[in-house]
């Protein structure tokens, strides 16, 4: 079955431009039903409209409160009834009342190893600790920030002379494949959201996949 998407995205559209070359290339069987933004003039905006995709793009200060905002746009999601929405570089919280309402339906592309480094200045903050390894991670929205279920990971080395820039810029050459893996693993059924337990293929998900270096999930051992 054709997986409907909606796509919620604040920023230059990447990953959403690298899950429509997956579908483009025959890899993910996927209808993309909309892209909802906070930011009208954003790549990702542009991106949809490039390709087709209808746009909801509202400024947040145009309504009375994050939540007037947040029911606008969610109100317009449902009504285009995804089986899956895909927060990709969505910059802004969303509501907890946004969220209750998509309760297994939301997943998020996060560039840090969580639960290390939720929030902001994932990179400097991986800098500043010393670590030798950073990445993303693909986890299902829960109403605290960047706290859900960690679908899956793709680890990439700190390197001498790394800065936030440098680093940042080889994690999201990794986040694109990353994010697409897993919503390939969505579409075909081998990875399956629930409210309290995820499954992969005929068990439950004990620990994250990771993206291997030749851009495939695998379970961690």
């Amino acid at each position: 079955m054709t997986l409907r998407i909606a796509v919620l995205a604040s920023g230059r559209g990447s990953n959403l431009r690298a899950l429509l070359e997956a579908r483009d290339r025959g890899e993910l069987d996927a209808q993309f039903v909309g892209l909802f933004s906070d930011k009208p003039e954003s790549g990702a905006v542009r991106t949809a409209r490039e390709h087709g995709i209808p746009v909801v793009a509202a400024k947040p200060r145009d309504f009375a409160s994050r939540a007037e905002h947040d029911e606008f746009l969610f109100s317009r999601i449902e009504a285009v009834q995804p089986d899956l929405i895909v927060c990709a570089g969505y910059m802004r919280l969303i509501s907890e009342a946004a969220v209750r309402r998509t309760t297994g339906r939301m997943i998020n592309i996060h560039p840090s190893l969580l639960p290390n480094y939720p929030g902001l200045d994932t990179h400097a903050r991986a800098l500043a600790a010393g670590d030798g390894e950073h990445g993303a991670s693909v986890h299902v929205v829960i109403p605290e920030l960047d706290a859900g279920p960690v679908l899956a990971q793709v680890r990439v080395p700190v390197l001498a002379g790394d800065n936030a820039d440098t680093l940042a810029q080889r994690v999201l050459a990794r986040e694109h494949a990353l994010l697409v893996e897993t919503v390939k693993a969505i579409a075909d059924g081998r990875l399956r959201l629930g409210a309290d337990v995820i499954g992969y293929r005929d068990a439950a998900l004990s620990a994250p996949l990771r993206l291997n270096s030749v851009d495939r999930l695998e379970e961690s051992h």
